[in-house]
């Protein structure tokens, strides 16, 4: 996983147990079947095969078999191959392959919750909210509103509406509640975004009524 706009790191996971010269291997980083990310060729970083987008955005730690994927976007998304041929007799010679895949996050907003409708809220009238966040990847799970009296807190789920960003691929999400206005009790409302497996939930500020 990288964060957008910042640098991935791609590991060949290659131990090099032989302890073999890198003027001796060719090392080279693709993307899907055909886009080629980076090389290395006995020593020296060449640029010919390279697909466009790659050029000038990836650094080679040989030290680590890691590839450096600067300023990492959304379309760089995707299964990586690193390969690595070793020299023998003049012929090259497949010694080591591995893949891996490369998420991107975006960090939404902190969700924010308005009110739909104006004037003073009534006892029994239905209370119109809405709960928005923008500008995260990937697309979240879902909106849930927790609705908090005295010890009790009900999560309440409502259907989520989501849009994405022709240009940037980033989601922006909102949710609506309509609720009769609480009575006689403080009542805190709040919503939760969850984002998703390993990255957690957005919670906004409580509204109280």
């Amino acid at each position: 996983k990288s964060f957008l706009n910042h640098t991935a790191y791609l590991s060949c996971y290659f131990p090099n147990s032989q302890k073999t010269d890198i003027k001796d291997l060719r090392v080279f980083w693709q993307k899907g079947a055909v886009e080629v990310v980076h090389e290395v060729y006995y020593g020296q970083e060449i640029h010919e095969n390279l697909s466009p987008k790659y050029v000038n955005r990836t650094k080679m730690d040989m030290d680590r078999w890691t590839l450096q994927l600067l300023n990492a976007g959304i379309v760089d998304e995707g299964r990586y191959t690193c390969i690595i041929q070793h020299r023998e007799k003049g012929l090259p010679k497949v010694i080591h392959t591995s893949e891996c895949s490369l998420h991107i996050i975006a960090n939404y907003s902190q969700p924010e919750i308005a009110q739909l409708h104006t004037g003073e809220l009534k006892p029994n009238e239905y209370l119109n909210l809405s709960c928005s966040s923008s500008g995260g990847y990937p697309e979240p799970r879902q909106m849930i509103w927790l609705i908090s009296q005295a010890n009790t807190t009900h999560r309440l789920t409502r259907h989520m509406d989501v849009s994405q960003d022709a240009v940037t691929k980033l989601y922006n999400v909102t949710s609506k509640l309509n609720i009769t206005v609480p009575t006689n009790t403080l009542t805190n409302i709040s919503c939760l975004l969850h984002l998703g497996e390993h990255l957690g939930s957005l919670v906004s500020v409580p509204l109280g009524i």
